[in-house]
């Protein structure tokens, strides 16, 4: 199964765990396939950062480290103009030129747009809900 994650997905696995981190988990152990863009790998590591300065009692539950070394990277050619934020349509590139069938995010401005050519937008629960369907 071949998906994007949202950095908002990432960031919740690291830090507080359930649904994301289950997610998260079945990337590691190689149960799915994720793709991502430098430019979102770069957010991932702000993200982080930020919240680890934010919220320094909390451990790591799955380094980042782990999760990008799981992820395939890839250099998008795509530049759709979608998203209510613009700075959500890289998930959309990198979906699109990768092949994905998902992007999972728990982001309102991008589960609005749904689905975007063959790629469905959706949240961590309806993903794995899916998949153990």
């Amino acid at each position: 199964m071949k998906i994007v994650i949202d950095t908002n997905v990432v960031a919740s696995a690291i830090f507080f765990g359930g649904k994301p981190r289950e997610l998260l988990e079945m990337l590691v152990s190689k149960k799915l396939d994720a793709y991502a863009s430098a430019e979102i790998v770069d957010e991932y590591k702000e993200t982080v950062e930020e919240l680890r300065n934010r919220y320094p009692e909390r451990s790591v539950a799955v380094p980042l480290t782990a999760i990008i070394s799981a992820m395939k990277i890839i250099e998008p050619s795509s530049h759709v103009e979608i998203c209510r934020d613009p700075d959500d349509n890289k998930f959309i590139d990198c979906a699109c030129d990768a092949k994905c069938i998902y992007i999972v995010s728990g982001d309102k401005d991008l589960l609005s747009v749904k689905k975007y050519n063959n790629v469905k937008i959706v949240t961590v629960a309806e993903f794995l809900s899916n998949e153990t369907a």
